[in-house]
């Protein structure tokens, strides 16, 4: 594949980079994201961040067409710097990350059927557009996500950091909420584009903490399930604002990694190991 040349960037092929062919979409695929995105516009207001909810007719955002990907990267240009660049998939994440540190998200361009309305096990274009985008246009967040990409870069072939970071990325980017003064309200795109858990997030069940670095890089988490645990941050600059912390726990957490990373370590032991070693770089 050759290299996609965006306004800003020339993004280097890496595997999983896909193409947006749009007239490739369906009229069932149309159908999919006019039903899933009717079924947000319910559950949604009261419940969604009010600069999540802002930001959908900035983004340009159609209730009964898929989004173009280069129509939305020209709109996020002019508010942020950000961009879209379709994927396959879910991909590594040394890409990830670089990608991110660029202002590029990389979005899936296929949609689930009709048949997965209600669960789909990976993400697709309408959790990677609905869910993601629109915060993209908030200044904060937007400069919180470099950030993150640009750590993540640094540390993408450390397994143990790795796995802290995907902590921050799910507690936030895909589970946060935020206090407003209105009361809780969703940003976590996870949440955003599940109606399900909309719901269940906001209401009596889970437990509902307010935002520290610390504790968030502390606790695991479970794709296969609703969250028992979210955290709240008070703004988006929460979060920009914890990245000089992060960057000198991450750099504690590879020094006293050394040892371990000259071993080998089984898949399902590195997310014990990177507690251990949080909790040893913390004391």
């Amino acid at each position: 594949m050759q290299p996609v040349v965006l306004a800003q960037h020339r993004v280097a092929p890496f595997k999983g980079m896909a193409e947006q062919r749009y007239e490739t979409y369906t009229s069932e695929d149309q159908e999919v994201w006019r039903l899933l995105y009717a079924r947000m516009a319910q559950v949604q207001p009261g419940k969604a961040a009010t600069a999540y909810l802002k930001a959908i007719p900035r983004v340009g955002f159609q209730p009964d067409a898929i989004p173009d990907f280069e129509a939305l990267s020209l709109r996020l240009r002019r508010l942020t710097g950000w961009e879209v660049v379709p994927v396959e998939g879910i991909i590594d994440p040394a890409p990830f990350f670089r990608l991110l540190e660029q202002r590029i998200f990389p979005a899936g361009y296929w949609i689930r059927s009709l048949a997965q309305l209600d669960y789909l096990e990976e993400p697709d274009l309408f959790h990677d557009v609905f869910g993601h985008v629109p915060l993209l246009s908030e200044p904060a967040f937007a400069d919180f996500f470099q950030g993150f990409g640009e750590l993540g870069a640094r540390y993408a072939d450390h397994p143990f950091i790795t796995e802290l970071m995907a902590r921050l990325y799910w507690f936030t980017v895909e589970f946060g909420l935020i206090q407003e003064p209105e009361g809780l309200r969703i940003y976590g795109a996870g949440i955003l584009s599940s109606s399900g858990e909309i719901e269940y997030c906001l209401g009596p069940v889970p437990t509902r903490v307010p935002f520290d670095l610390q504790t968030v890089l502390k606790t695991p988490f479970r794709k296969d399930t609703f969250q028992t645990t979210y955290f709240a941050i008070q703004d988006y600059r929460t979060l920009y604002n914890c990245l000089p912390e992060l960057v000198r726990i991450l750099a504690a957490v590879e020094e006293h990694s050394r040892a371990h990373l000259a071993q080998a370590v089984a898949p399902e032991a590195v997310a014990g190991v990177a507690t251990r070693l949080l909790e040893a770089s913390l004391n």
